[in-house]
């Protein structure tokens, strides 16, 4: 029986969780795998859908609650579509996103194709056997510096397409009309009505 009432979102991510969190309607209790004492698992896949399924199906065993879980990342086309999928890796090489960003700047200071895109993968797993899985991504190109202290992770070095500033610059609200989180929660939100599970 899915109790329709409590949804774990699967991260570990702060920025995710509150962003998430705001998607989805108040008449759900929200937890976290933190309040639970769930470690994060290994993401494993090669691509943002196979990591979401595999987070969103690690979350489900271990809480016995549907589970929402998302991948995420930007991709730089001079970086041939890296960090990608590493994104959250890049952040902890370098010691934080901050530097990251630095690095990332650094690596495409003389490149003239500054393009990028922004993607995400939500998977909710909702029983033993079903998993809904949707994909939303926004393009647009990165700034020639670090601009911003709003939102999380790269926003500060991604201008969207239409906008002339970061999603760093942008209130939350704003934002969260157009990025590529919102635009694969509404196209999930629509596969889940197949299923009368509303989010």
């Amino acid at each position: 029986m899915i109790k329709k009432n409590i949804l774990l979102i699967g991260t570990h991510n702060d920025g995710k969780f509150k962003e998430i969190s705001k998607l989805i309607s108040k008449k759900l209790k929200k937890i976290s795998p933190k309040s639970l004492n769930i470690k994060a698992p290994k993401e494993t896949g090669k691509t943002f859908k196979s990591n979401s399924e595999l987070k969103a199906n690690f979350f489900y065993k271990k809480s016995n609650l549907v589970s929402l879980s998302d991948d995420s990342g930007l991709e730089i086309k001079c970086l041939k579509n890296r960090p990608g999928i590493y994104s959250a890796r890049w952040a902890k090489k370098y010691g934080s996103f901050n530097k990251a960003m630095k690095v990332i700047l650094k690596k495409i200071k003389k490149k003239r194709n500054r393009n990028a895109r922004f993607v995400c993968s939500l998977s909710i797993k909702l029983s033993n056997n079903k998993i809904v899985t949707s994909i939303g991504t926004i393009s647009g190109h990165i700034s020639s510096r670090i601009i911003g202290t709003k939102g999380f992770g790269y926003d500060p070095i991604f201008v969207p397409n239409g906008s002339k500033i970061t999603f760093g610059q942008m209130n939350l609200q704003k934002k969260m009309k157009i990025d590529h989180r919102s635009i694969a929660f509404k196209k999930l939100k629509k596969k889940l009505k197949l299923f009368k599970f509303f989010i």
